[in-house]
């Protein structure tokens, strides 16, 4: 520990200047603040950071790594550079009860007490900053130690029939049958008794990445002697033991007998139950108005799931679950005003809906599909149904689409053979606004109506796509226009969102690309699927894209949708507009290291979409 010296003042005033929310202070008090700042090194060797209970202080990290826990040993957070801790104590004033293990040898920054206050009074911001963050570690606690999910017992969870192969098979033998049971993971026994798991991870990462082929033995790429639990322990026990040893996947061990099998996916169904609930109440609803009102509780349902640490697949799939049933809620309620439909008719989803991925601020996209050219009273009436829901879906927050591509606009509301050659006109035409929309339009799915008439469009489109390489070579290129944020030297290249900050669009630069390059492979190969993550599968499975590459891309758009969700919820709680614009001094140094990683995935990705769809032209 030492006082810093002149020739430390600049860079560390410059460091703090930057970092949330010192960025907020004056000048004076900025500086009164770094002058303030003792600096402390700590190793691993030293096994933790002992914190003082007669001399409590803010802990700023500026390298290194870190982690949480409280008394009982429960994870309470994992730090990196820019983070803090030690600031529960300084804010409660009550006895230091937190233990911060050291992961990674780091350097420290500590401002004491009397420093930490004077700041507090000097600004709103700084003090509201800290109340916020000591409020999110309060319910992150709360979220294990309360309610029904924490009490439930491990066995009303569990799958009781989990899949298990012999050490000895051939790992192409846990393949097939993980694939065949579309299952991520198979429990490796010896002569019945537990003895390893294998996961995808496993043979990615053992198994693949290795060289090895399918012939060697399943113990050859399992994780040996994996850690289980009983099928009578809690479910809080459960969620802390996966969080603690970082897995998705636990055996459930009765007598040294496998009786099942839990997965992080359990878990979140379980926690489902409060969509589920929502949507119940909204299938409730008797008027627009009470639709409308329900749909108020959408953003509180998010900010949970964003809080529970939910996958960003799994929240988006929850999201437009919620979106869907206030569509067909409203379509029902609108067409009960107006009596019987004069045709057949199916209310199309485009876009992120269409995809099941959609986040906060997301806008409406949406069409309707007829079964017939409708004559002028089957028109208007179409018109007064499509304006009253597009109307009541603004209502509840899912805003007018900027580009009008929604079922209010009679352009968007045709008969099946209308639609059938608009998309014929998009694929033999390939003119930048065919292009466009073709990143819209071409991820579709049926909301409300019969899905027959849906299969008969998809089944034309898809069909006449696959057979048009220009269409998808000016699909590729239009693509390549847009590149992820890293220049030179593995840097990010920020930007403006229309204000002064300055951040990198995870939507647009990152996700979208990835949505692109699933969407063109799909076409080309004429799959059905729209959500991109399954898409990416069934290419996978098809051997359209080799494995390793369809994996690193399906974990770069986990990670990337994972990191502006967590993003949307930082802004939600500080009360800021919500966008896809991440700063980069807004995540750790690991987390930075990660984004680079999963940018370049898209980059390649993009490099290989190049080769395959324009090396012809």
């Amino acid at each position: 520990m030492h006082t810093m010296d002149a020739s430390e003042i600049q860079p560390l005033t410059h460091f703090l200047g930057q970092l949330p929310p010192f960025d907020t202070l004056s000048k004076e008090a900025l500086s009164h603040g770094v002058r303030s700042l003792q600096i402390g090194y700590y190793s691993q060797t030293m096994g933790q950071v002992v914190l003082s209970e007669a001399n409590p202080q803010l802990y700023i990290v500026r390298s290194g790594a870190f982690e949480v826990r409280d008394a009982n040993g429960e994870l309470l957070d994992r730090l990196g550079e820019g983070d803090y801790f030690g600031y529960p104590s300084l804010l409660s004033g009550e006895a230091i009860s937190n233990k911060v293990l050291i992961l990674e040898d780091g350097l420290v920054y500590q401002l004491g007490l009397d420093a930490f206050n004077q700041l507090r009074q000097e600004s709103r911001e700084f003090d509201r900053f800290f109340n916020r963050a000591f409020a999110k570690r309060l319910r992150h606690q709360a979220r294990f130690k309360t309610g029904e999910l924490s009490g439930s017992r491990v066995s009303a969870l569990m799958s009781s029939s989990p899949l298990m192969i012999e050490l000895d098979e051939p790992i192409s033998a846990a393949a097939k049958q993980m694939r065949s049971a579309r299952v991520s993971s198979l429990l490796v026994t010896d002569k019945g008794k537990l003895c390893g798991i294998i996961t995808d991870k496993d043979l990615r990462n053992r198994v693949l990445a290795e060289g090895l082929d399918g012939t060697v033995p399943v113990h050859v790429g399992m994780t040996p002697n994996p850690v289980s639990i009983e099928s009578s322990s809690l479910v809080f026990d459960a969620m802390l033991t996966m969080s603690e040893h970082n897995i998705h996947h636990l055996p459930v061990v009765d007598a040294e007998q496998v009786v099942g099998v839990l997965s992080s996916t359990d878990l979140l169904r379980n926690q489902g139950s409060e969509p589920l609930l929502l949507i119940g109440e909204i299938e409730r609803q008797t008027e627009v108005s009470g639709v409308i009102g329900v749909s108020k509780k959408i953003p509180a349902l998010l900010q949970s799931l964003i809080s529970a640490d939910a996958r960003a697949s799994e929240i988006g799939r929850i999201l437009t679950a919620v979106t869907d049933a206030l569509t067909r809620r409203l379509i029902h309620l609108y067409q009960a005003q107006l009596g019987e439909a004069p045709m057949a008719f199916c209310w199309l989803a485009f876009g992120s809906q269409a995809r099941q991925d959609q986040a906060a601020c997301s806008d409406q996209d949406n069409g309707l599909l007829l079964e017939s050219e409708p004559d002028p009273a089957a028109a208007a009436w179409f018109q007064t149904l499509s304006e009253g829901v597009c109307s009541a879906l603004d209502a509840c927050g899912y805003v007018y689409c900027p580009g009008g591509i929604m079922a209010q606009n009679p352009r968007w509301r045709m008969s099946r053979i209308a639609w059938q050659r608009c998309f014929e006109g998009w694929i033999n035409t390939p003119e930048p606004k065919a292009l466009m929309h073709s990143s819209i339009f071409f991820d579709m799915r049926p909301i409300c109506g019969p899905a027959s008439l849906f299969d008969a469009l998809q089944e034309k489109v898809l069909e006449a796509a696959r057979k048009r390489d220009i269409f998808l070579a000016g699909m590729a290129a239009n693509c390549l226009e847009i590149e992820p944020p890293l220049g030179f030297f593995r840097q990010f290249v920020l930007e403006r969102d229309g204000s002064e900050v300055k951040g990198m669009d995870l939507k647009h630069k990152g996700i979208a690309l990835i949505n692109d390059i699933a969407r063109i492979y799909a076409l080309s190969a004429g799959i059905k699927e729209v959500n991109t993550a399954r898409r990416i599968r069934a290419l996978m499975e098809q051997g359209v894209i080799e494995r390793k590459a369809g994996l690193d891309l399906a974990d770069a758009q986990e990670f990337i949708a994972h990191l502006r969700l967590a993003n949307q919820g930082r802004q939600f709680e500080q009360n800021a507009a919500i966008t896809n614009f991440l700063k980069p001094k807004d995540i750790s140094s690991l987390v930075r290291h990660q984004l680079v990683d999963a940018f370049k995935v898209v980059h390649d990705a993009q490099s290989s979409l190049r080769f395959r769809f324009l090396r012809r032209f």
